[in-house]
């Protein structure tokens, strides 16, 4: 009769741990496109099956606007960050709203992808060059100064660092460059380029004719391309910016569990190999980028100071705004 019981309460225990991981949520910030997190929810559903996941997606900076406004109220919702602006990784875990995850399996990731005291991993490469029309351009531009040449003159349309994160790090490390600094800018701004609110919409501007050329993430203008869109993507020769897209668990998470194993998930195999198939090029060292991607290794990126880019956020937003509009 013991043995029996015994058995019994077994069966019951099971059955409420069962019931309570059933219930486990896990609430998502994110700026990677809706389609794109479906699949990977979708994906992370396989090895998590226990975990809900609520998603908010927008662009980098109203993610990060939504968050700081909850911040205010005392009540932020976020368990995780997923999103491609290292920059404001850094300014949140200077904050300490970062939490550490030591045990994060970064083995296979190079020690500048990721935080030296394991607050943020960065889970892709996402790199910015020029998109241009195939119809519409004769000669391929080769250099960011070819966005100046006369014939580009009113066609030309980039993401505001506004809205974007890619195009804070875009706009923040070129200013730093010798060559370019705010001048170049300017003279886009006097030339007519055009701001776009995002990274898509300067992909349909120029996919559809209406501009010739783009400054556009790597994946966007490849993926579209091979799509058959009338499109081609240049790494300009001076080279060009680059993000990670870290991933980052809330220091006020509630669900800390379901927390680290996104995480987990996202810095798994599986996770970077889905990330080639959408386009991107993966942080995990051993995994080939997607096949139209030239070799990583001869990619030249544009060097500059996190910190400061840390600095300058700010100064450098209200500068493009002030050149391009809001």
């Amino acid at each position: 009769m013991r043995a029996r019981w015994t058995v019994l309460l077994a069966v019951a225990l099971a059955a409420v741990t069962s019931e309570v991981r059933a219930s486990e949520k896990l609430v998502l910030y994110t700026s990677q496109p809706t389609d794109q997190m479906k699949a990977v929810l979708d994906l992370f559903k396989t090895v998590a099956p226990e975990i809900e996941v609520e998603m908010f997606r927008s662009g980098t900076t109203e993610v990060l606007n939504k968050l700081a406004a909850e911040f205010a109220a005392g009540s932020p919702r976020a368990d995780v960050l997923l999103i491609a602006d290292e920059i404001a990784m850094m300014q949140l875990a200077r904050d300490n709203r970062l939490l550490p995850y030591p045990e994060a399996p970064v083995a296979r990731f190079p020690k500048t992808f990721y935080d030296p005291q394991m607050r943020w991993f960065g889970t892709k490469v996402i790199t910015t060059g020029i998109v241009y029309n195939t119809n519409l351009v004769k000669e391929p531009p080769k250099s960011w100064k070819d966005l100046l040449r006369p014939e580009a003159k009113g066609r030309v349309i980039m993401p505001s660092p506004l809205y974007s994160g890619a195009a804070v790090i875009h706009v923040g490390t070129l200013v730093e460059q010798p060559e370019f600094g705010w001048s170049y800018f300017e003279k886009l701004a006097e030339a007519g380029a055009l701001s776009a609110r995002g990274n898509g919409a300067v992909l349909d501007a120029v996919a559809k004719g209406e501009r010739a050329y783009g400054v556009l993430i790597d994946y966007m203008a490849l993926n579209a391309k091979a799509k058959g869109s009338p499109v081609d993507f240049v790494f300009p020769m001076e080279g060009v910016t680059a993000v990670t897209q870290p991933v980052a668990i809330l220091a006020t998470t509630k669900n800390p569990r379901a927390a680290k194993k996104f995480v987990d998930f996202q810095l798994s195999e599986a996770a970077q190999r889905q990330a080639v198939e959408q386009g991107y090029i993966p942080a995990m060292e051993g995994i080939a980028p997607p096949p139209y991607f030239p070799d990583p290794k001869t990619i030249k990126l544009l060097s500059v100071d996190p910190a400061v880019l840390l600095a300058k956020d700010e100064p450098n937003k209200k500068r493009f705004a002030d050149l391009f509009g809001g």
